[in-house]
């Protein structure tokens, strides 16, 4: 092999997406003058194992909502459904007849997998790996946390939820699966809640610096689109070998702010990398368009938010 051939290297566009730079440059272009303050911290709990994952219970959590046909369009290429987000955390039985959507975040709709719910909600490699005795049983209910723009209503009254339905669970360990932006924050600020509660955690996530700037105890990172941060679609085995890569960090991380990196590629042209909210690739007219669309959701989200405390 010739020198030259030695120093082929990958497309600059081949890295992680820097999420926190590109929403803020799409929120300041759709007229939004007051850019998000993401959350950022320097200290980061860590709860080791208590005992080995074969002896253990393992709780997922998502960010993903149980499908409701009232609530309009969530399927398959849906457009960004407001109407379908939830604003309380849920728990649905394991076993039960499972359709989780994630229609209603602001997930990569233009590569991202809408139709396999594997990409979102890895239950059927995380049931082979209690088939396999990896991990002693799944809880009896997986755990919904809402993407909540508000870091304290998140930490305050949010997180203290799913503390309580995973210990009437009995979990000893958790794998969090966020989906859009602040999903990735969300479930970051979760992860450490629970940690500083004693409960180990593991994020399974594709928003890099979204979760690292947080700062979380354990981070399984898949360079995928939003929203298939679990797995490719329709691939078994990437689904099976990223949970398992999740277990292994779950046992084997030294310290806070460990983060594995997965070695599947979601394509060989990484071009799909520049199109998530990126306004210079899209017309006046569709920027006029998003911008509509975004006051829409920003109102309907309001008041569902005002009918669910309501309620």
């Amino acid at each position: 092999m010739s020198q030259t051939s030695e120093l082929v290297f990958a497309p600059e566009l081949d890295q992680p997406v820097r999420y926190i730079e590109r929403t803020r440059s799409y929120y300041l272009g759709l007229g939004y003058d007051n850019p998000y303050v993401w959350a950022h911290y320097i200290h980061v709990p860590f709860t080791p194992l208590k005992k080995p994952l074969n002896q253990s219970v393992l709780g997922l959590i998502t960010t993903a909502v149980p499908f409701d046909s009232a609530k309009g369009n969530q399927g398959p290429g849906a457009s960004y459904n407001a109407a379908a987000k939830f604003y309380q955390p849920y728990q649905m039985r394991i076993d039960a007849e499972i359709d989780l959507r994630i229609a209603h975040v602001g997930i990569d709709r233009k590569n991202a997998n809408m139709e396999d719910s594997n990409c979102w909600f890895p239950l059927a490699a995380a049931r082979q790996a209690v088939n396999a005795e990896r991990i002693q049983a799944l809880s009896p209910h997986f755990y919904g946390l809402p993407t909540n723009r508000s870091q304290r209503h998140t930490l305050d009254v949010d997180a203290p939820t799913i503390l309580q339905m995973l210990r009437a669970d009995k979990v000893d360990v958790a794998v969090l699966i966020p989906n859009c932006p602040i999903c990735h924050q969300s479930q970051s600020l979760l992860a450490r809640y629970l940690e500083a509660e004693g409960i180990p955690t593991l994020v399974m996530g594709a928003a890099k610096d979204i979760v690292e700037y947080c700062g979380v105890p354990r981070f399984l990172f898949s360079d995928f689109p939003l929203g298939n941060a679990a797995a490719r679609p329709n691939d078994p085995d990437s689904q099976s070998l990223n949970f398992e890569l999740a277990l292994r960090l779950l046992e084997s991380a030294p310290a806070p702010r460990t983060t594995l990196q997965s070695p599947l590629i979601w394509a060989s042209d990484p071009s799909w990398k520049s199109d998530y909210s990126n306004l210079e690739k899209l017309s006046k007219q569709e920027v006029e368009r998003l911008r509509d669309e975004a006051e829409q959701a920003r109102i309907t989200a309001r008041e569902l938010r005002m009918n669910s405390v309501g309620n």
